[in-house]
């Protein structure tokens, strides 16, 4: 692995460079980070929106579609393709609220964890081997990075809705 010294360079860079570094190598790790799920989600007929329904009903069982829309920030008519897609072929099923029958409550079914299973895999080892890799001073500032990347308007609604459930 290339060893590239940050340390000294981003005392000295500007704006304008700090920008740009940070943004070519959010692009190219994204880039890398993804490729492995889009083959597998091809072979089923899906795409990265299906891979972002899938992950985040996978870690909050039961949140409603309401909060999913917040999550993903798209729209009922987009949302509403994908999740059909998923419920349709029995990844996902949508149970009525116990408290409020108008809402929906989603889960992964068996086969749609075994799905996300086969298309986080790879994403698995890449971010556990990156993160261990980089250190613990690394990776706390990277998930702060990201964090501040969020829209501050609803970073804490979104950080509440994905983390403390």
């Amino acid at each position: 692995m290339t060893d590239i010294n940050f340390k000294n360079e981003l005392s000295t860079i500007s704006d304008d460079e700090l920008f740009l570094k940070s943004t070519k190598l959010l692009y190219f790790a994204y880039r890398d980070f993804i490729a492995w799920p889009d083959e597998v989600l091809q072979k089923y007929g899906f795409g990265r929106a299906h891979h972002r329904v899938l992950f985040f009903v996978s870690q909050n069982p039961g949140m409603t579609v309401a909060e999913l829309l917040k999550i993903l920030n798209i729209t009922k008519q987009s949302l509403s393709r994908v999740l059909s897609a998923l419920i349709d072929q029995t990844y996902i099923t949508q149970e009525i609220g116990e408290e409020d029958r108008r809402q929906r409550l989603l889960f992964l079914t068996q086969k749609g964890k075994e799905l996300l299973r086969e298309v986080s895999i790879h994403q698995k080892e890449q971010m556990i081997n990156a993160c261990k890799n980089s250190g613990l001073e690394a990776t706390e500032g990277f998930w702060k990075v990201l964090t501040a990347l969020i829209n501050e308007e609803n970073r804490e609604e979104i950080l509440n809705l994905s983390f403390n459930k």
